[in-house]
């Protein structure tokens, strides 16, 4: 079975999610495809919470209306601060009932250039002809697994997204690997779960970040310190919080400040619980050999470590080819940079009418594109991008909304610890 659409969107997070909103409202056909908030329920471990402040925690419609204020006031459910994971999955699945009704909980099994414009077909076998593609397909292709694990199986070494339940290792001896926040926070909830923990981080110390609050939120001061996504060293967060102007700026200057501004650290309320943990700085895994059901691992300092499990911490590192879906001719047409496409206005990439939003856009972007707080500015530059488009294309002026209704499933909201 073939259709034709306007425009296709693959992912429904946080990024796919708002793209779709904004699309809907301007009145194109839009399929979007995903199961909502799935990386966030499936592959973060349960009772973390999100490192990202409040205010830069919402997902983006069009009258920003659909916020994590509102969710509370409809749900009469309190989310505290910092943001507990469940209450942010619940938050998107309720944003996702009231601003993409239109969402399929279907997979892309490939998409490919033609005539047309793109193909897209579906696991089910359905082909979707459509002009545009919008690819939020999020972070979970990328983790980032250090070369001497690459022997060990899943069961002795893990990445931390491939973890939700991390109380399975009470009563374990297990080493994670890493310096920040997604390691410093996982070495709290084993350490919370009652499991032997020690902490391995490369540098010589901890980072830590937002240790004195009322720098961040004391508004004289704050705010000519910090943009409000509050991403970024002070001063330098103005300008990441500006993606339009910092895709502008010197590319030596935009790869220092996107060092300095997603280098690892960890958020100072975190700091508490992470007492009575054991973390070693300055130290490196060069070696790791499976012994039976354990790990040796050989550090660089010369010492020697025998444990359970070792959880990787240890990031993403972006690579569109990673994504299965995309067909080896279009990413052949992908110009690409350290893995990331090179996009112009409206976040096209080299493919005419291909769309990345996410991680992939940072390297054109900017670091804002890492976190929750570019889905607004991703979102916006993107639905314009496609209107503008089809506007030119049918030589009239697209407006409405759409319309439909959604079942939503329910979902408890609970506090984090």
């Amino acid at each position: 079975m073939k259709t034709t659409s306007d425009v296709v969107v693959v992912g429904a997070g946080p990024y796919g999610l708002s793209a779709a909103a904004h699309l809907n409202a301007r009145g194109l056909d839009v399929r979007v495809f995903g199961e909502t908030m799935s990386f966030w329920d499936r592959h973060m471990p349960e009772r973390m919470c999100l490192r990202s402040p409040w205010q830069a925690s919402h997902l983006s419609d069009p009258d920003r209306s659909l916020t994590i204020d509102a969710f509370e006031t409809a749900t009469e459910v309190r989310v505290s601060r910092p943001i507990p994971l469940a209450c942010f999955v619940a938050y998107g699945r309720w944003f996702q009932s009231h601003a993409v009704p239109n969402l399929e909980q279907r997979k892309v099994r490939q998409i490919e250039k033609d005539t047309a414009g793109f193909r897209v077909a579906l696991t089910d076998g359905e082909v979707i002809s459509c002009k545009r593609v919008v690819i939020a397909g999020g972070i979970g292709p990328f983790a980032a697994r250090p070369p001497q694990f690459a022997g060990l199986p899943r069961e002795l070494a893990s990445h931390s997204s491939g973890n939700r339940d991390l109380a399975r290792f009470r009563g374990r001896r297990v080493v994670v690997i890493g310096g920040g926040q997604s390691a410093l926070e996982s070495a709290a909830l084993l350490h919370e779960s009652q499991a032997e923990v020690e902490l391995l981080v490369r540098e010589s110390t901890v980072q830590w970040t937002w240790q004195r609050p009322w720098l961040h939120t004391f508004r004289p001061i704050g705010v000519v310190l910090y943009a409000w996504p509050d991403v970024g060293p002070a001063f330098i967060s103005h300008a990441v919080a500006r993606p339009d102007l910092y895709r502008f700026l010197p590319r030596r200057l935009q790869d220092s400040w996107r060092t300095k501004s997603i280098r690892p650290n960890g958020v100072g309320w975190l700091k508490p619980r992470l007492r009575g943990a054991s973390i070693r700085t300055g130290l490196a895994v060069v070696s790791a050999t499976a012994r039976r059901n354990q790990v040796e691992l050989q550090l660089s300092d010369g010492s020697d470590r025998v444990v359970d499990h070792v959880l990787m911490a240890t990031g993403y590192r972006v690579d569109v080819r990673k994504y299965e879906f995309l067909s080896s001719s279009l990413v052949s047409g992908l110009r690409l940079i350290d893995g990331h496409p090179v996009l112009g206005r409206g976040f096209e990439s080299s493919v005419p009418g291909l769309h990345f939003l996410g991680a992939p856009a940072a390297y054109s972007y900017g670091p804002l594109m890492r976190f929750v707080a570019g889905a607004d500015f991703a979102a916006r530059s993107v639905a314009k991008s496609v209107a503008h488009a089809r506007r030119a294309a049918v030589g009239r002026p697209i407006t409405g909304s759409a319309q439909g209704a959604a079942n939503v499933r329910s979902v408890a909201c609970s506090e984090g610890p």
